[in-house]
């Protein structure tokens, strides 16, 4: 990933992260609580610190947000990965139902829908750790309810891209 990067773009992003570093230890804090006591006591003007003050909270605050940024950019590169390589596991998977490949990318809406769907058709047959045939219906309707709303939730996406 560093290496798609402009090689200015990566000294910028190591600089950024440690100064942030940097600022973030208590002691620097209170070194700069210091420095600006220090300031007042030898008398010099109040305008000049302040000024100095502002245009480093605004350049610390975005070498965190740069940071921040490089951090989120790497999660989603592994959360992508991670829903692939359980995608392939899904599809593979003898038994697995291959329609819960990809559930990640509906709205959290739809994703809670399936949910508490599948509750509800668990509940319904009503299902009992003794009776396999009890099991095996409440088997069969949660999977019925969760290829339904996988369903209407792809079309409702297909629909919703379709018109933009």
């Amino acid at each position: 990933m560093a290496q798609d990067k402009h090689r200015l773009v990566q000294i910028g992003d190591q600089v950024s992260d440690l100064t942030s570093k940097l600022f973030a230890h208590p002691a620097m804090q209170i070194g700069v609580i210091l420095f600006c006591i220090a300031w007042f006591v030898f008398g010099f003007h109040a305008d000049l610190l302040t000024a100095a003050l502002s245009i480093l909270a605004i350049t610390l605050t975005q070498m965190v947000l740069n940071g921040q940024y490089d951090r989120e950019a790497e999660a989603h590169r592994r959360d992508v990965a991670m829903h692939a390589k359980l995608d392939e596991l899904l599809v593979a998977m003898k038994g697995a139902r291959d329609e819960m490949a990809g559930i990640e990318e509906l709205d959290e809406e739809d994703i809670t829908q399936l949910k508490e769907q599948v509750k509800e058709a668990i509940e319904a047959k009503g299902e009992q750790a003794g009776n396999p045939r009890e099991r095996a219906a409440a088997k069969q309707a949660v999977e019925e309810a969760e290829a339904e709303v996988i369903k209407e939730a792809r079309q409702r996406k297909k629909v919703a891209v379709g018109t933009r």
